[in-house]
C-alpha cells in the first residue's frame, strides 16, 4: 500500500497516479475543479506519470512491495555486519523477488489495458532494485506517487521532487527504517539464526570427527586382533616346532646310541675274524 502523507493533494495524486496513463489528463482536471483553489493548483500542476512509473505505482497499490522493502533492510544489515554467506543469500533472494515482482507489475498494467512494452519492463525491474537497493529510492516508491522510473546505478543523484509527485519526502520519509523495537527484533533474530547455523556447522564438524575416530578406531581394533590371531598361530607352530625338535633329538640320540652299538659290535666281529684267519695253519 501507498505511505499516507495525510496531504489532501498527496491523497488525489495516490489515486490518480494508479490510472491508466490515457485517463490521467481528465481525471486531474476533473479533481482540480471541485478542489479548493489553493488545492486545484497543485492538484493541476501534477504531469502524467511514465508508463513504467505507472506500474510500479499499481504494485504499490496492489501491496506486493513490503517483501522487498523488508529485504532491503536486510540487505542493509548484512552489508553492515560484514555477513558474507547471508548477502549471498540474501543476493540471491533479491534476484528472484526483483523478477517476480517485476512480472506482476507487468501483469497488473496488461489487465488495466496497458500492456508493457519490454523497455518498460526493464524501468520497473530498475525501479524495484533500486527500492530493495536504497532506502531513498524505497521511500520515494512506496508514496504510490512515482512519476519516473528509478536506475539502482544513479540514486547518488536522486531527486525525489524529480521523480515523486505532490509533497516532497521528509527526513522521516526519506529514510523508512523499521522502529528500533521490530529492529532490535529483527537483529536479535538474525544473531540466532546465525548462532545456530555456526552451532549446527560446529555439530555437523564434530560428529565428522567422531564417525572418523570411529572408523579409525574400528580399524586399528581390527589390525590388533589380526596381529594377535598371528601372535596365537605363531605360538602354536613354535610349539609344534619345539615338540617336533625335542622328538628329533630323541631320535637322533636313540640312532647315536645304535651307531655306536653297531659299530663297536662290527669292531668286534672284525676282530674275531682276524683271530680265526690267524688260527689257520700255513
Amino acid at each position: 500500500m501507498a505511505a499516507a502523507s495525510g496531504n489532501p493533494v498527496d491523497e488525489v495524486a495516490v489515486a490518480l497516479y494508479r490510472l491508466p496513463p490515457d485517463a490521467f489528463t481528465a481525471a486531474r482536471d476533473e479533481r482540480a475543479a471541485t478542489a479548493d483553489a489553493a488545492d486545484a493548483a497543485r492538484i493541476k500542476a501534477l504531469r502524467k506519470p511514465v508508463v513504467a512509473a505507472w506500474a510500479v505505482n499499481l504494485l504499490v497499490a496492489d501491496g506486493q512491495l513490503v517483501e522487498a522493502i523488508e529485504l532491503a533492510a536486510a540487505l542493509r544489515e548484512a552489508q553492515e555486519d560484514l555477513d558474507a554467506a547471508e548477502l549471498r543469500r540474501l543476493g540471491t533472494q533479491r534476484r528472484q523477488l526483483v523478477a517476480s515482482l517485476a512480472k506482476r507489475a507487468a501483469a497488473l498494467a496488461a489487465e488495466a489495458g496497458h500492456p508493457l512494452a519490454d523497455s518498460a519492463r526493464e524501468a520497473v525491474a530498475q525501479t524495484i532494485n533500486a527500492a530493495v537497493m536504497d532506502a531513498r529510492a524505497a521511500a520515494a516508491v512506496l508514496t504510490g506517487r512515482l512519476r519516473k522510473p528509478l536506475d539502482a546505478g544513479a540514486l547518488d543523484d536522486l531527486d525525489a521532487a524529480e521523480v515523486v509527485a505532490g509533497s516532497p519526502l521528509g527526513e522521516t520519509a526519506a529514510r523508512p527504517a523499521s522502529d528500533p523495537d521490530e529492529l532490535a527484533v529483527r537483529r536479535a533474530r538474525k544473531a540466532a539464526e546465525r548462532a545456530a547455523r555456526d552451532a549446527e556447522r560446529t555439530a555437523t564438524a564434530v560428529e565428522r570427527e567422531r564417525v572418523a575416530a570411529e572408523v579409525a578406531e574400528r580399524k586399528a581394533r581390527e589390525h590388533a586382533d589380526l596381529l594377535h590371531e598371528r601372535i596365537a598361530e605363531v605360538r602354536a607352530q613354535l610349539e609344534r616346532l619345539v615338540s617336533d625338535a625335542d622328538a628329533a633329538d630323541a631320535e637322533l640320540a636313540h640312532r647315536e646310541r645304535r651307531l655306536r652299538e653297531a659299530a663297536s659290535a662290527a669292531k668286534a666281529a672284525a676282530n674275531e675274524a682276524q683271530r680265526a684267519r690267524d688260527a689257520v695253519p700255513d
